[in-house]
């Protein structure tokens, strides 16, 4: 690898791959501040394709289609992603859309984008499994720029303006830090002719907080059309970076990302038939993570489901883990990892998302030593600590 700056203090890395045929560029804008309204940003995302000074939407997708160049943008709620895949041939092509979409993006659809958004917000919350994880969200994280779900979207979008989008846009784009990396087997140095004249990557202080304390909370929504229970349980714990975090994404493996082997998987669904779906995730920002366990299930085993969860979380507290389910855990989390950082883009994507978190470009090999030095001893403990009985339980249920 190697690291650079632009003229315009963007930190560059380039990862060399040889003799692949495709680049991938991923280009991170750090978010210092909430948002005013929920959704502002994100309608502000969805217009960054839909048309520049030089091109219509129309126009912009014709050559994205034509060049076979895969370009998205996407809101995360740390920071901004812009990212394309393109042939090595037509990199120098894909920059130049790169840099006029980042400086000349009109926003003119802002009005038809806003009703297709509503549109598709409405639509996705139909479904049951997304209104648990929305009204989960929104709990765990109120009165929290974290917590903007898509029912907060919906009931704030109206008071968007076309003003606020563009306002918003040019303070990201002014102050906030930038980092870019590039895979694949193209000219690192033409970077700067495209890039090197964006608004420049300054050090910003993030103005978002730290979620407050929880205290348990169970919330509840009644979907009459709904075919059966919903029901996630969660905590905050240490996000990307802490000492904790090895731990966390082993105790995650080990409970209930790993499929039929979790312990979830096996007790709930194997053993008690309780479940369609059951899983655990570790989902992280910069300011805060959510461990969180879901489940799928008749209406009439809600209950008996909770009582699952508190079974499980407090064997895993009580009980330390064999070396053997350690190890299993350690080696399956690696090869996921493996697994996806196989393509340039997966490999960009994954650098940018340290870089940007605050971490080195490196940081995946820094976290694969760390996950081999975890002991049973440090399951157990951060199991006690992080796993209480303040926590949020939300259900939808018929």
């Amino acid at each position: 690898m190697r690291e650079f700056r632009l003229n315009n203090n963007i930190n560059v890395c380039v990862k060399q791959n040889k003799n692949t045929p495709r680049a991938a560029l991923t280009l991170n804008i750090s978010i210092n501040k909430p948002e005013k309204y929920a959704g502002e940003y994100s309608i502000m995302n969805r217009l960054l394709l839909k048309g520049t000074k030089k091109y219509s939407s129309e126009e912009l997708s014709a050559i994205l289609d034509e060049n076979a160049i895969d370009f998205t943008c996407e809101m995360k709620s740390d920071y901004l992603r812009l990212r394309f895949v393109c042939l090595n041939e037509d990199f120098e092509k894909a920059l130049s859309i790169m840099q006029d979409v980042i400086l000349n993006s009109t926003f003119e659809e802002f009005e038809k984008e806003k009703v297709k958004m509503k549109g598709e917000l409405t639509a996705e919350l139909d479904s049951a499994k997304v209104k648990v994880s929305d009204l989960f969200t929104k709990t765990i994280y109120k009165n929290h720029y974290y917590g903007h779900s898509y029912t907060k979207f919906l009931e704030e979008l109206d008071s968007v303006t076309k003003d606020d989008v563009v306002n918003s846009y040019k303070e990201i784009l002014s102050n906030s830090r930038k980092t870019l990396v590039l895979v694949g087997d193209v000219d690192s140095d033409i970077v700067e002719k495209y890039l090197g004249n964006i608004p420049e990557s300054v050090g910003c202080e993030s103005l978002i907080e730290p979620p407050a304390p929880l205290k348990q909370e169970y919330t509840e929504i009644v979907k009459n059309d709904a075919n059966q229970a919903q029901i996630l349980q969660g905590w905050l714990v240490p996000t990307i970076g802490s000492d904790e975090y090895p731990a966390l994404m082993l105790l995650n493996v080990i409970l209930g990302a790993s499929g039929l082997s979790s312990r979830l998987f096996l007790e709930l669904r194997e053993k008690k038939g309780l479940a369609y779906t059951v899983r655990t995730a570790y989902e992280t920002h910069r300011k805060s993570a959510v461990f969180s366990i879901y489940i799928g299930t008749e209406p009439s085993n809600i209950q008996t489901s909770i009582e699952g969860f508190k079974e499980e979380i407090e064997k895993i507290k009580t009980i330390p883990v064999s070396e053997d389910e350690l190890k299993n855990a350690v080696n399956n989390l690696i090869g996921k990892q493996d697994f996806i950082t196989e393509t340039n883009s997966q490999q960009a994507n994954i650098m940018a998302y340290y870089s940007i978190m605050g971490k080195p470009y490196g940081y995946q090999k820094e976290v694969r030593e760390a996950l081999h030095r975890v002991t049973p001893q440090d399951l157990q403990r951060v199991a006690n600590e992080y796993f209480t009985d303040d926590y949020i339980l939300s259900v939808i249920r018929p």
